[in-house]
């Protein structure tokens, strides 16, 4: 028996007794020995695009970039050396970029075997990372040799398989389909030389940390490990321990995770009111392309159908749709021919859409990281954009108090005056004109009120292209007259 052991007296012998401290002090103090990390030792000098690996660097440049993001400079050279590593870095720094770009040099295209396995929280970051990486691997023929699966659920296990399989050295997946496939003998993970969380957050919250952890117990143990996030909470560094071998920790973003060109303002609106007020603030700032937040599926539903009765395109993406409409939702995003996207916190992890001008947030997010996530959605890689919160009373201090911890300066703006909506300056156009008519003209057209009524039933598309030429014809001499006016 120990020392210490004989020391703790007057038990019996074969009993052990352990003391656990569960004050506040205690607890918080225990979160601190087991949540620091600390910088890489021995730090190694920044990436340069001239230090580039020359393979690396030609899939740089084939990818349409001129100069490596601060993550990348600083990530990439561990990465290379093959060193464990928690990387914190804000929204739309070039995370993603800071781990696909070394892949190109440590895997080998010659071994038809799974090499580097990623996981992400939601469907939409696993597919924008494969898509990513199958775009970037055709920038060389030996690049190009390298094969993709992608893992996830809502989907056919068949091409999975087939990809696995057929010897893909990339593998991008989420944890419950992943774990499917191993389980299943479907996905040999013996020969993985990297394993990389993206979101890491999400990735080892409580809702993925079992699957997480028996993926974990079925990896090499000297692979090399990596975890890249937005933010990083204590406990979730206490429990990277369980995933990483002492790995260094680079932070870009501990004081500062928003991004810094965006514009932040919100609007205090009754509850009920929320969506009248969400038009109008649509209609005053007229956004190219946006992403609205809403914090329940119902919400995201109502909204989508709003916005259409409005006459605007718009589409949904939450976890009660099929993985096919969801990526097609996503697909029409990327592509330009969506102007509006409204989803659950599901879209916000990750998706990287350049051109987003605008995101909105129909309620202030329960979960306060989320705030920075959705906001980030916008304003990517440098890029400006612009983020709205519509808050009522009850959660304005909430939102403030957010702001704050991220040092986001967020500034309350009064609602736009209400405009007329295109439909509302089309009634008024019409009822005018009907007023200067005389009544020749008002007896003449009662003979074609049956056939208007019938076509607002069986074809009213062929009314409103009649409506559409009277505006348009309106508005063609209003420019006019304000030309002659200047001119005059």
């Amino acid at each position: 028996m120990s020392t210490d052991a004989a020391e703790t007296t007057d038990t019996p012998q074969n009993s052990f007794v352990q003391t656990i401290d569960l004050t506040k002090r205690a607890q918080r103090k225990k979160g601190k020995e087991t949540s620091e990390f600390s910088e890489p030792d021995p730090p190694l000098d920044e990436m340069t695009l001239d230090n580039l690996p020359d393979i690396v660097e030609q899939v740089f440049h084939a990818a349409g970039w001129t100069e490596l993001m601060p993550v990348q400079e600083k990530a990439i050279p561990y990465m290379l050396d093959r060193r464990d590593l928690i990387v914190q870095s804000r929204t739309g720094s070039g995370k993603t970029g800071a781990f696909l770009l070394p892949m190109f040099d440590l895997l080998d295209a010659s071994r038809k075997e799974a090499q580097v396995l990623i996981l992400t929280p939601t469907r939409e970051l696993a597919r924008q990372v494969y898509e990513e990486f199958k775009r970037m691997k055709i920038a060389t023929p030996e690049t190009n040799e390298l094969d993709a699966a992608l893992l996830y659920g809502g989907v056919s296990y068949g091409p999975q398989i087939k990809a696995l399989k057929g010897g893909a050295q990339f593998v991008a997946g989420t944890p419950g389909r992943t774990l499917d496939h191993i389980k299943k003998g479907n996905f040999n993970t013996d020969t993985l030389d990297f394993f990389i969380l993206d979101e890491a957050d999400e990735m080892l919250s409580m809702g993925f940390y079992p699957d997480m952890k028996d993926i974990e117990k079925r990896l090499p143990k000297d692979r090399s490990s990596y975890m890249f996030s937005a933010t990083m909470p204590p406990k979730v560094r206490g429990m990277a321990r369980e995933f990483l071998r002492d790995p260094g920790f680079l932070s870009l973003s501990s004081d500062q995770v928003h991004v810094e060109n965006i514009d932040y303002r919100y609007y205090l609106v009754p509850q009920m009111e929320k969506d009248r007020a969400l038009m109008r603030i649509i209609e005053a700032e007229a956004p190219a392309s946006s992403i609205i937040f809403a914090n329940t599926k119902r919400e995201v539903s109502y909204l989508a159908e709003c916005l259409q009765n409005q006459g605007y395109d718009a589409d949904e993406i939450s976890g009660d749709l099929s993985q096919k409409a969801r990526e097609k939702a996503m697909r029409r995003l990327r592509e330009g021919t969506l102007r509006f996207l409204v989803a659950t916190d599901v879209a916000a992890r990750g998706i990287d859409i350049s051109d987003l001008d605008c995101v909105f947030m129909y309620d202030v997010p329960q979960d306060r990281e989320y705030f920075i996530h959705r906001a980030g959605r916008t304003a990517r890689a440098g890029k400006s954009g612009t983020t709205i919160v519509l808050a009522t009373h009850e959660d304005e201090f909430q939102l403030i108090r957010t702001a704050k911890r991220y040092g986001v300066e967020i500034e309350r703006h009064e609602l736009p005056e209400r405009e007329l909506s295109i439909q509302e300056q089309a009634t008024e156009l019409l009822e005018d004109r009907l007023r200067d008519q005389d009544q020749v003209t008002r007896d003449q057209m009662q003979r074609f009120v049956e056939l208007v009524q019938d076509l607002a039933d069986d074809a009213p598309e062929l009314l409103a292209q009649l409506v559409e030429e009277v505006v348009q014809q309106y508005e063609a001499e209003s420019e006019s007259e304000s030309v002659d006016a200047q001119h005059a």
